[in-house]
């Protein structure tokens, strides 16, 4: 009785498929990210464990807290209206997030596959926009939020009153857009085959057709991108809205942190750390949800064209 020989693998495949074997160079490259990731989480568990310790403990400084503080964040939520708050946040996040994905996708379309004249220039002026600190513009927003016409008791010149000043107009409008979210589409939309968009002209789809038919869809890691970016950069705003605002019913979150810090100038720690604890929670949910279509995102948005 004969038998058949199974097929040998090549080494050459079986390499390929194993992958590297552990070189000295991969061996300092996985010991220096492992150090520099604990580093980045080493804060993280900081504020995790200091958020249930007593007020004694965090002055002696020790790293596990004795008896576990559960009412730390119990306290903490009622020593300031911090539903409010949270609710603050929630309806700026969400009315800055759907026009950014609206506007700045559009118009990075539009940047990217519509043959505008004069769009490189454009584009270099988006480019130019991205090194202005936002520090810079705090004054001069400031004075055209103020003077919208007719808004707050200005009449037609928008002279008399505050303009949008101290409404949800103030905290949302002036950030609808914004070049890097706009450059950052642009990236993305340019990577895709120019063919597509021809070949739907040619079966007669508008433009507006083509970007949310065909364009959009294939956009998904940049969408998820421009909101993560969006989203945490809405969420943990404070100096605008602490320029913009002076009613309790408008400020967000990060006013209510800054609760803990008031008063003899001695800091609560640990209600400040539950509280920095819930609001940076939903951030972590967010990336770890997206961080898939985040990654594909960014590697698909490099420098093009």
């Amino acid at each position: 009785m004969s038998t058949v020989a199974a097929p040998r693998t090549p080494a050459r495949a079986t390499a390929r498929r194993t992958g590297p074997g552990l070189t000295p160079g991969r061996a300092v490259l996985m010991v220096v990210l492992a150090v520099g990731g604990f580093l980045m989480v080493v804060p993280f568990l900081w504020m995790i464990l200091t958020s249930f310790k007593t007020l004694n403990e965090v002055n002696g400084f020790a790293w596990l807290p004795n008896h576990v503080e559960w009412m730390n964040y119990v306290n903490a939520l009622k020593a300031a209206p911090f539903a409010t708050y949270f609710r603050n946040s929630l309806i700026v996040v969400v009315g800055q997030t759907i026009p950014v994905l609206l506007f700045c996708t559009a118009a990075g379309y539009a940047l990217a596959q519509l043959p505008i004249r004069g769009r490189k220039g454009i584009l270099n002026y988006f480019i130019l926009l991205l090194i202005v600190p936002f520090q810079v513009l705090i004054v001069p927003l400031f004075l055209v939020v103020r003077r919208i016409p007719l808004a707050g008791g200005n009449d037609i010149l928008g002279n008399g009153g505050t303009g949008w000043l101290n409404t949800w107009a103030a905290l949302i409008v002036p950030f609808v857009s914004a070049p890097l979210f706009t450059f950052l589409a642009r990236q993305f939309f340019i990577s895709l085959p120019a063919e597509l968009a021809d070949a739907a002209r040619v079966d007669g789809v508008s433009e507006i057709g083509i970007f949310f038919r065909i364009m959009a869809p294939l956009a998904a890691p940049a969408f998820v991108t421009i909101t993560l970016f969006n989203v945490e950069s809405a969420w943990n705003g404070f100096i605008w809205p602490l320029v913009a605002t002076s009613s309790e019913n408008l400020r967000p979150l990060q006013f209510g942190l800054a609760t803990f810090a008031q008063g003899s100038g001695s800091v609560q720690w640990p209600f400040l750390m539950a509280m920095s604890a819930l609001a940076t929670l939903p951030m972590i949910l967010l990336f770890i949800f997206g961080q898939r279509y985040f990654i594909a995102g960014m590697a698909t948005s490099g420098i093009k064209g």
